[in-house]
């Protein structure tokens, strides 16, 4: 059996170099995205910076611990503050009247020259005490790396879930169509006598046989691609400038086993069906595509169509929030791609039949695209995968910042803002309103089980603040926010006008009771709460809006120390059309994976295809056809394929844009989709060019 596998490697190896090509870069996408993930999973160990001379430091607690409802028990929940609390009064006398104390530029810790057991003795439960590596939690923003690390992992996360989704539908693509083209020689080899658990077994070892080499081969692109990836997002922005890959061994075994398993997955499928072939059944079949649609393939397609129907209005009614979130309109899609994908021949015959191409040549266009109908689903299969996930990543990401710039814009009606971190006071010229506003947080109990932080915004002027925002008010009176009430969003779980609300501050503080004063719609997560300075504790104001002055207005803004525009350039500064730099280069990157899979897959396709049908082009050629209706013919019914995938592409993305836009509707938001034609476009026009090459070439030697 191994020689006659190998034997058969050897003599087709042109029918096997696409799948070859497709796995062994798919595993060596693979373990470069395992190697960079492995990266992220620790951030780099920094020695102390704040109190690198002190053996000991004492730090005000930076935690909020509260209990919880766990079963019939209790657990704590612990919550991370905005900042850490100051070190006690009491317990800094106690602590410089025993030992020498280092402070350090603020009141939320000291060094301390002294025992750890000592100083843990004194201090108990008042504050923390921190030795060693610990010493690191003093330092300001102490969690940066980690948090740097945030993006890259969802990115890499993302991108390695694409490239294995992609990367099984082509290699399984592949292995089907191939098995399609050999059914003579498998009507042959049972002729001779093959059982059809010899074919079957020929099949799977052939698939195994590739699945070890290309495996092994990705693997070593993969060690190769790890630092480019290192560095292309670390130039990118996408990741800090000391991230680097480490060399951990379990993303090349996963990478490997993966490889193999993709190969064999793709091809037990094909090899079931090359076993029900029949001597005289083959030997009296044409080579041309079969149209029919297996029962299996049929029954699948049709489940994970309704699947990810069934998960977008789920999604919509009960959380439609999650609708704007990238890991939903990245993953929800895969499941009505792969669906209609494998249900696509029921659809070619239809759309191509639509079609009224004139002349002899389009007639035959049309008509060889409706009887071949597995060859047109293979073409326009890959062709499907990369147009919906263009449309889909990168219309909903402009959907949503398109929504959300528009949303801010609606909310002020301030002529001028001004953003920047720690603005500086501002006093109001006369005739002018000026509203500075700045970051906090507030932790609320979600019932008995759960401990909810929520981003807010602290209110500095609550008349100001009432005459230039334009919120979504639901319920209340904004108007009515004082040092002992708060505006809340539809998310709260108390969320009554005149209810009162259990709140702890940013630092840890609480908990205090706050009336609910107004209560606003949910829109795209900007929209509240919203406290006065007195519950917002350490909060600098990072925007100020104003209105009324003229340049006297403009003249004090501009010393706040940050950077004033107008409303509207604020918006678009804030949300830029395109996105930000970072996230379309991580979008770029998801595309880019499928592309280079789709071209694999059509060049593959096609270029079988189109050199096993040398009879049928003779036949032409003898019906009068000259060499240049001929190519016409074969690149039309490329140029064709490709179009029916895009159509499909693009009825995927009008379903997910069509659930994206009805779910900002549910939550009161702006509905601003944006449909990215200028990348569907040349993602198609790159599909078709290879697509009309990949068929041109073989039609062109076949026709000399």
């Amino acid at each position: 059996m191994l020689t006659v596998v190998l034997s058969g490697l050897r003599a087709r190896w042109a029918s096997f170099l696409g799948g070859f090509v497709a796995l062994a870069l798919g595993v060596g996408l693979l373990a470069t995205m395992g190697l960079g993930l492995s990266a992220t999973f620790h951030a780099p160990e920094r020695s102390p910076q704040r109190f690198a001379s002190s053996p000991v430091v004492v730090q005000g607690q930076d935690r909020l611990t509260l209990d919880v409802r766990r079963g019939p028990g209790t657990a704590s929940v612990v919550q991370r503050l905005d900042r850490p609390q100051p070190v006690d009064n009491d317990l800094l006398r106690e602590l410089k009247a025993r030992w020498t104390v280092t402070p350090s530029g603020g009141p939320d810790a000291v060094g301390v020259d002294a025992p750890a057991a000592e100083v843990r003795a004194l201090v108990g439960d008042r504050a923390q005490v921190l030795t060693g590596g610990e010493r690191r939690r003093a330092d300001p923003d102490p969690d940066r790396d980690a948090d740097a690390l945030v993006g890259v992992n969802a990115l890499l996360g993302t991108s390695g879930g694409v490239t294995a989704f992609v990367s099984v539908f082509v290699v399984a693509s592949t292995f089907a169509f191939a098995v399609a083209l050999r059914r003579r020689e498998f009507g042959l080899l049972r002729t001779a006598g093959a059982t059809p658990g010899q074919i079957r077994r020929l099949l799977l070892a052939e698939a195994a046989a590739l699945g070890v080499l290309a495996s092994a081969t990705g693997c070593v692109l993969g060690a190769a691609g790890a630092p480019l990836l290192a560095r292309t997002l670390v130039d990118g922005g996408l990741a800090p400038a000391w991230f680097t890959v480490g060399g951990p061994v379990w993303p090349f075994h996963v990478a490997f086993w993966t490889g193999v398993t993709v190969a064999l997955a793709g091809a037990v499928a094909a090899s079931r069906r090359a076993g029900k072939v029949g001597p005289a059944a083959a030997l009296r079949e044409a080579d041309v595509d079969a149209d029919t649609l297996p029962l299996g393939r049929a029954l699948l397609g049709a489940g994970l169509l309704l699947a990810g129907l069934g998960l977008l209005v789920w999604t919509y009614a009960t959380d439609p929030s999650a609708l704007l979130k990238r890991k939903t309109y990245t993953t929800l899609p895969m499941l009505l791609i792969t669906g209609i994908a494998l249900l696509s021949p029921l659809l070619v015959r239809p759309v191509a039949r639509l079609l009224r191409l004139r002349g002899a040549v389009g007639t035959l266009v049309r008509e060889n695209s409706a009887a071949s109908v597995r060859r047109t689903a293979a073409v326009a299969a890959p062709v499907l995968v990369t147009v919906a996930l263009a449309g889909t990543l990168f219309g909903s990401a402009a959907s949503v910042t398109r929504a959300k710039g528009t949303e801010g814009r609606e909310q002020t009606a301030a002529e001028y803002v001004v953003a920047g971190p720690a603005l500086r006071p501002v006093t109001a010229p006369a005739g002018a309103v000026v509203s500075p506003t700045g970051p906090t947080s507030v932790f609320v109990r979600d019932g008995d089980a759960a401990v909810v932080k929520y981003g807010a915004r602290a209110v500095a002027d609550p008349a100001a603040f009432a005459e230039l925002a334009r919120l979504p008010v639901v319920a209340g009176d904004p108007r009515d926010l004082d040092d002992r009430s708060i505006v809340v969003n539809e998310e709260f779980e108390r969320r009554r006008v005149g209810e009162t609300v259990e709140v702890w501050r940013a630092d840890g503080s609480g908990p205090v009771r706050l009336r609910i004063a107004a209560v606003l719609a949910l829109g795209t997560g900007d929209n509240g709460p919203y406290v006065t300075r007195a519950n917002a504790p350490g909060s600098v104001p990072d925007r100020i809006d104003a209105r009324g002055g003229g340049t006297a207005t403009v003249r004090a803004l501009e010393a706040s120390g940050g950077t004033v525009r107008t409303a509207d350039a604020w918006a678009d500064a804030e949300r830029p059309p395109g996105g930000s730099p970072q996230a379309r280069l991580g979008m770029v990157l998801v595309l880019g994976i499928a592309l280079v899979y789709t071209v694999i897959g059509l060049a593959n396709t096609l270029l079988m295809a189109t050199s096993v049908r040398g009879g049928e082009l003779a036949s032409l050629r003898l019906a009068g056809a000259t060499r240049a209706q001929i190519l016409r013919v074969v690149t039309g019914e490329a140029t064709l394929a490709v179009a029916i995938g895009t159509l499909l592409g693009l009825a995927v993305t009008a379903l997910v844009l069509g659930t994206l836009g009805a779910g900002l509707a549910a939550l009161s938001a702006p509905v601003a989709l944006a449909l990215p034609w200028a990348t569907v476009g040349a993602t198609a026009g790159g599909c078709a060019a290879v697509a009309i090459a990949a068929s041109a070439l073989p039609a062109w030697r076949l026709t000399r």
